[in-house]
This record gives structure tokens, C-alpha cells and sequence, in this order.
């Protein structure tokens, strides 16, 4: 994952060496080191990493992305058993866990063998002397739908389907959901919204079929739509600019189709697309330097269309971009008083933005959830507690 602020672009480490978190961009901790350690000790004993080769502006993502889909076993495949031992231990531990450092040293025992002129390593003193740091969080598991960590939770894996949904804090609203809509239903059930004054509020699409969310909180007075065979297209958005539309909703299909929602009434008052086979983090930057901020977001394949907007509400925003759920990432940043306003996801990367609003809402709640299909279920619980789908998506990421 890289973790992006306004004020955390480069990589500072040695790219070769580094833990995954610290790729991330998060606040070090002793786990960091000791994953540092891992790779280090790997490269001493078989002279290279599988991450090495890799030259260009993309290096530190290239690398990040090779590291979490190397498992230990492929990593240490060549070296005793107690290096792939130490290397699943390290890469699973928590921000603010104590390791044991004892068991670490332990493991090494079968492979040093006893010499009377080493000197045993106290390492209690140690670990008294060290301070945990931060507030512990764990990673979500990706198939569940709760906060349980896992007893072995393995970073590295296979790929796998979900979906992500999040959910606001409302008034009590008319909310209405549709999914597994193909392109010829799209009209019937939009203009039945319409009629009993719904609006679409976000989209996603998956296996090239649509879920629309409707609701009666959007605060819009009109809505234009269109369905393109092509990843966004660029002369109908500039024609609905010219008449105050503005992009309020966008989604992408496998076969490279979008559907783009564009609404009247909205506190915007200029916005800005790109379109981009990588996550275009350099232009966000350099448009929150000119006063945007990201309200819209969507893929199509590997592809990310990104839109961004003058005067949308919010004070502060940031990036969360992993290959997994960033749990510990959203965790701390709801913390921070952020809050999830937009999401997408390519078959391989989840990205999420966080943003502070500007009106400090009334109620805080928010919440998310991932499930292997659409939570129509769900949904209707979390109604009952006054909480509305607010953005939803469909990717595939490494369990």
C-alpha cells in the first residue's frame, strides 16, 4: 500500500531493505526493524532479493507490490527453516506489539549450535526498556465482516473478490439499492427513482453489471447520466460543464465501460478529471496544491479515473492505497477525525479517501464492511440503526 498526505510523497529508507509499512508511509515501529532485519539476513545468505532488478520512477511501488506477494516460503526457499519462521513472524506482527525477542533468537538456535564462547544475549533488560508506541490495531480480514484479528493472519496470498461498502450516519432517509443491473435496465430502474424523487447518490460495477444506490439525502435538483462504451468520455463531461452539471458519481466496467453521473446542486464550483493507467498520486498533489480535492473515483481493469473539485467541503484529505483493506491505515485515521468519502478498487489495489469536512457532522459514525458478494442484506440492517450506504466497490486485492 502507499499511504499518500500533502506532506508524505517520497520514500524515505533503503528501498532493497525496507518493510512493507514503511513503503506505506507509516509511522515505524520495532515490527519495522525486524522485518528490515528479515530481508537483510535472507540477502547474507542467498545474496539476493526477489524484489531486486527493478529501475524507474516506480521502483518503491514495484517493490512494495513484489514484496507482498512473495510468501516466506518462496522467500526463503533456498534457506533453513528457521529464517522462513522468522520472516512470518515478523511481517505479522501488530504496530504496537512487544516483540519477543527471546523466541526470535531461539529460532536460531538448531542452525548455530552450542559455543561455549558465545555469550548468552539477556534480553529481558531489553524489553523492559522498550516503550510501546501508538494504539494497537490488527488488519481486517478480508472475507469477514468484523474487526477480529486473526491468531496467524499471513500478509501474502491469493487474490480475492470482495466487496467494499461504506456506510454513514443519517437522518432517517429513503434509501434504495439495485446490483446485478445490466446495461438495458439501467434506464427502467433510474427513471423509477426519479419518479419518487431519488437520486443516484454512488455506482460500481462488477462482472460488467451495475449497482446503483438511490436515496433521498443527496440534496441534488437534477440529474444527466451517460452510459459510454469508453472509459469516460470527455465530450459529453465538458458539454454538462458548460450547462453546471458536475461529476457527482462515476464507474467503470471490465470491458472498459463507464457510467458517469452528473448532478445540479452541488457545492462545487470547478472540477478536474484524469484518467490514468496507475493511481495518479503526483496530479492529486498537485491539485490539492491548487485548492481540489478528490470527490469521485472509479477503475475500469487496471484503469483509475480520478475527479477531483473546488469547494467540496472539506479542510483536510489524504490517501490510502494498498493491495489489501488498509484496516490499520482507516483505523487511525478515524481516529484523526477523517472519514471514507470515496473508494474503488482495480483487481489487485483498494484505494480509499479520507477527508475532514469542513461542518463537523453531527454524528461521526461510520463504518465498512467487506463481503464476497453484495451486502443487500446488510444494508437493510444497517438502515434499521439510521446508517446509509454513503460509497461502494468491487475489486480484487491479496487475502
Amino acid at each position: 500500500m502507499l499511504s499518500m498526505t500533502s506532506d508524505l510523497i517520497f520514500f524515505r529508507g533503503t528501498v532493497r531493505y525496507a518493510s512493507v509499512h514503511a513503503h506505506l508511509g507509516r509511522i515505524g515501529s520495532r515490527r519495522d526493524d525486524l522485518e528490515s532485519l528479515a530481508y537483510t539476513l535472507v540477502f547474507l545468505l542467498r545474496g539476493r532479493l526477489p524484489w531486486q532488478g527493478y529501475q524507474g520512477e516506480n521502483k518503491g511501488f514495484l517493490v512494495c507490490k513484489k514484496k507482498m506477494c512473495t510468501s516466506p516460503e518462496s522467500l526463503c526457499s533456498f534457506c533453513p527453516q528457521p529464517f522462513k519462521e522468522f520472516v512470518e513472524y515478523v511481517v505479522n506482527l501488530k504496530f504496537d506489539e512487544e516483540p519477543n525477542y527471546a523466541k526470535c533468537i531461539s529460532l536460531f538456535d538448531s542452525i548455530v549450535g552450542p559455543n561455549p564462547d558465545i555469550r548468552p544475549i539477556n534480553t529481558d533488560g531489553a524489553q523492559k526498556l522498550i516503550h510501546q508506541v501508538g494504539q494497537k490495531r490488527g488488519r481486517i480480514s478480508l472475507e469477514g465482516e468484523t474487526d477480529e484479528q486473526p491468531k496467524k493472519k499471513i500478509r501474502m496470498g491469493m487474490p480475492a473478490t470482495q466487496w467494499i461498502s461504506v456506510y454513514n450516519a443519517r437522518r432517517p432517509m429513503k434509501q434504495r439499492y439495485h446490483y446485478n443491473v445490466a446495461d438495458s435496465r439501467l434506464v427502467q430502474h433510474i427513471d423509477k427513482g426519479n419518479e419518487d424523487g431519488l437520486f443516484i447518490s454512488c455506482i460500481s460495477s462488477c462482472a460488467n453489471l451495475w449497482a446503483l444506490i438511490m436515496d433521498a439525502g443527496t440534496g441534488f435538483s437534477s440529474q444527466v447520466y451517460e452510459l459510454s462504451p469508453h472509459f469516460l468520455h470527455k465530450e459529453w463531461i465538458m458539454d454538462q460543464w458548460d450547462r453546471n452539471y458536475y461529476i457527482t458519481a462515476l464507474a467503470g466496467a471490465n470491458n472498459g465501460s463507464s457510467l458517469v453521473v452528473m448532478s445540479k446542486g452541488t457545492l462545487y464550483t470547478q472540477q478536474s478529471y484524469k484518467v490514468s493507467d496507475t493511481f495518479p498520486f503526483k496530479w492529486i498533489n498537485k491539485k490539492w496544491r491548487d485548492g481540489f480535492y478528490v470527490t469521485s473515483m472509479a477503475t475500469a481493469g487496471n484503469k483509475w479515473a480520478i475527479v477531483m473539485s473546488r469547494n467540496a467541503g472539506f479542510s483536510e484529505q489524504v490517501v490510502e492505497l494498498d493491495f489489501l483493506y488498509p484496516s490499520e491505515g482507516v483505523h487511525k485515521r478515524w481516529d484523526s477525525g477523517y472519514r471514507i468519502t470515496a473508494v474503488a478498487a482495480t483487481w489487485d489495489q483498494t484505494a480509499l479517501i479520507l477527508s475532514v469536512p469542513r461542518r463537523k457532522p453531527t454524528d461521526e459514525t461510520q463504518e465498512t464492511l467487506r463481503t464476497s458478494a453484495f451486502p443487500s442484506q446488510h444494508v437493510k440492517e444497517k438502515w434499521s440503526k439510521n446508517l446509509y450506504l454513503a460509497s461502494v466497490c468491487y475489486g480484487r486485492t491479496v487475502s
